[in-house]
């Protein structure tokens, strides 16, 4: 039996939770993670999170229970790209 692949995009604006911008399997899984590295996004593999994060529909926000996790994979991959979030920049 084939194992399905499953990709999930999530977009963070820094005002609104992360919405599920893109979902697929399969063949538009692996188009969604091409065009992912093509743009030098973070990707992050949980299959668990994916499976959940899939029954969502496009640009539904993510529940509240998702916040902590989905923010620290945020974190993560603006700490590999040097970004801090603009308050910690304030230096008053």
């Amino acid at each position: 039996m084939k194992k399905r692949k499953l990709a999930v995009a999530l977009k963070y604006d820094g005002v609104n939770a992360p919405k599920v911008t893109a979902k697929g399997e399969d063949e538009l899984a692996e188009e969604i993670l091409r065009i992912a590295k093509e743009n030098e996004v973070h990707l992050h593999e949980d299959v668990e999170l994916v499976k959940f994060l899939s029954t969502f529909e496009l640009h539904d926000e993510i529940p509240e229970t998702l916040y902590r996790v989905v923010a620290e994979i945020i974190a993560f991959a603006y700490m590999l790209k040097g970004k801090v979030p603009e308050e910690f920049n304030d230096t008053e």
